[in-house]
């Protein structure tokens, strides 16, 4: 029997991460001959540990925390979405060329308008935070064009340069403080670190409205303090668990030229949360 082609995630830490058993699933549902492992990489060893994958044989990878710019500059070739993003979550390789792409707008748009069966066209979005998970977004949000997409931060300087870098595409974008937040939204995303230290962003409660979507990129068993915040306004909720399903798929069907259905996987990963 061949040899199965050989794929990985990459970050530190990484023994948390569910990519293994994602793909796993697809490579079964789909047919392909491959395995896909965790590789812990030195904070300061992103390229060597990615040289020895590939001179290894390596076909690709998912890159997590906290090298998806370090594999913005690994890579020799970049899509647009990467470019856009200024940091990479996935890389092919191709005989001699590394190319870069970034998955998690993809899979985010792809969760919220076919799973959470939302339309982003012509809506009003407020994005919180101004770090790489909001960038990496923005352009595959500005796709769907929404009515509006602002940006709210803490520090507004770096909402505004966002803004400012993404301008290009349209007047849609703007940037705002959470203070000046006073009307509601259709969708509102928190791309913000919050979920992880159990705090909530100092969104006002006025931007919910009853037929609001709040989304949070972070996923738990329970939902998480924006979550249950959003919820107490009257908003419907969804957490990241079905973009990390969805930006895989995106990965795979990169790799593999065939596209999984998420649907069980997503079942099968909530059940087991």
């Amino acid at each position: 029997m061949s040899v199965p082609d050989r794929y990985v995630v990459v970050g530190n830490p990484i023994q948390h991460s569910k990519s293994p058993d994602i793909h796993a699933r697809f490579a079964r549902q789909t047919d392909q001959h491959l395995v896909y492992e965790r590789l812990l990489a030195p904070l300061e060893g992103f390229s060597s540990t990615m040289q020895a994958f590939v001179a290894g044989g390596g076909k690709g990878a998912n890159v997590t925390v906290p090298f998806k710019v370090d594999a913005y500059h690994y890579a020799t070739a970049l899509t647009e979405r990467a470019q856009a993003a200024g940091a990479v979550n996935t890389l092919k390789m191709e005989g001699a060329t590394i190319l870069g792409d970034n998955t998690d707008g993809v899979g985010l748009v792809t969760d919220i308008e076919q799973n959470a069966r939302v339309s982003l066209a012509g809506k009003r979005i407020l994005l919180l935070g101004a770090g790489g998970a909001a960038r990496g977004v923005i352009l595959p949000l500005l796709t769907e064009r929404p009515a509006e997409l602002i940006i709210a931060n803490r520090t507004f300087s770096k909402a505004a340069e966002l803004a400012r870098h993404f301008s290009q595409l349209g007047s849609v974008v703007q940037a705002c403080e959470f203070s000046a937040i006073d009307r509601p939204f259709d969708v509102i995303i928190n791309a913000t670190s919050a979920s992880l230290a159990a705090e909530v962003p100092p969104v006002p409660a006025v931007a919910f409205a009853g037929q609001s979507l709040a989304y949070d990129m972070m996923y738990a068993k329970e939902p998480t303090p924006f979550l249950q915040f959003a919820l107490r306004q009257g908003a419907g909720i969804r957490d990241g668990l079905g973009m990390l399903v969805e930006q895989a798929a995106e990965s795979f069907f990169l790799w593999r030229g065939v596209r999984p259905d998420t649907s069980p996987v997503y079942q099968e990963l909530s059940s087991i949360l």
